[in-house]
């Protein structure tokens, strides 16, 4: 359970497995999610399903490069398979972030083409770079070159009013010709302009069909689907036209899906078989977080999606926000529960 620590001569750290999967199984993905998908919603969405590809929240390049790298890249074994997500657009910054990214035991580097953010449209990376699809194949060809885990590409179907399947497949073929064989596609354009990044997520209408389409014209690619999914039946229809469905949202604020992931796409058996026992298999984790220092609301503000669709929901959500002085009065609190 210990945390990848980095060598200092750029060796691999000492806590990391011996190897990594060939080629980490994407059937079902949580999408990275801004202030969502940190290493204790991470850990937590582990006890739920051994399977399931796990993201990081997206780091911009010059946060790794010239920030606290330790901090922003820590993770446990326990939350593998896991992918590393960065925004950026020079090629020699993300290269180095990949190195990094495999030197800390992740088992993929994802680059953001998705975000539509003031924020990434300032530093000239996340959607708009879907208009420079060269850009993103050598920035691409630049990771893959560095690392031998693999390098994906989030991108979306378009951005602003320009919604043409030939300007999609253009876009992936381009960036493919860099040896990338993994698009994660959400199924919305992107608006630079006149939407935030919330409305970006609702408002531009849903075009599974052109992502379909996109596996059936590129089909020596790996096709992943993200963008308004929620519920494991839609996946279950989503899987049969392309190679894997990524969610977002509803894997945040529904987590007691993630329960029924490995048995539905996985042919397993979950890790917690009930919402008790995922909350008792945290508090380990909850101990030894305390005594690093952590406070006990970062870790718990995560819990409150487990009670999702339950006749008490309400009542558990509202003592989850406000949260637990100490682990013993957590733990308490759990053993009374009766889910």
């Amino acid at each position: 359970m210990s945390e990848f620590e980095p060598q200092p001569t750029g060796q691999a750290p000492r806590s990391m497995p011996a190897a990594r999967p060939a080629r980490p199984d994407r059937t079902f993905c949580v999408a990275p999610m801004m202030a969502r998908t940190d290493r204790h919603y991470r850990y937590l969405a582990r006890l739920l399903s051994g399977r399931a590809m796990l993201y990081t929240e997206m780091t911009p390049a010059a946060a790794l490069l010239h920030g606290d790298a330790a901090r922003l890249l820590r993770c446990r074994p326990a939350e593998r398979p896991l992918a590393l997500q960065v925004g950026g657009n020079r090629p020699d910054e993300l290269r180095r972030c990949a190195e990094l990214a495999e030197a800390y035991g992740y088992d993929e580097v994802n680059l953001n083409v998705g975000c539509p953010s003031e924020r990434a449209q300032d530093g000239t990376f996340g959607a708009c770079l879907m208009q420079q699809p060269g850009r993103v194949a050598e920035c691409a060809h630049a990771m893959r070159e560095a690392v031998d885990i693999p390098v994906t590409v989030k991108h979306r179907i378009g951005i602003d009013d320009c919604d043409e399947y030939a300007r999609l497949l253009d876009f992936v073929a381009t960036v493919a010709q860099s040896g990338c064989r993994v698009f994660i596609a959400h199924a919305r354009n992107a608006w630079l302009r006149g939407l935030s990044p919330k409305q970006n997520r609702d408002i531009p209408p849903l075009r599974y069909e052109y992502v379909y389409r996109l596996k059936r014209d590129m089909p020596h690619l790996q096709i992943i689907i993200n963008g308004g999914i929620a519920t494991l039946d839609e996946c279950a229809r989503h899987l049969n036209l392309v190679d894997g469905v990524m969610l977002g949202r509803a894997a945040y604020h529904n987590l007691w899906l993630l329960a029924e992931v490995d048995r539905r796409f996985y042919c397993g058996r979950g890790p917690a078989q009930s919402r008790k026992q995922a909350l008792q298999n945290l508090l380990p984790y909850i101990i030894a977080e305390s005594r690093r220092g952590t406070a006990l609301r970062r870790i718990t503000r995560h819990i409150a999606g487990l009670f999702h669709g339950l006749p008490e929901a309400k009542q558990w959500r509202r003592e989850a926000a406000m949260g637990w002085a100490t682990a013993r009065e957590f733990a308490r609190w759990v053993e009374r529960l009766q889910v």
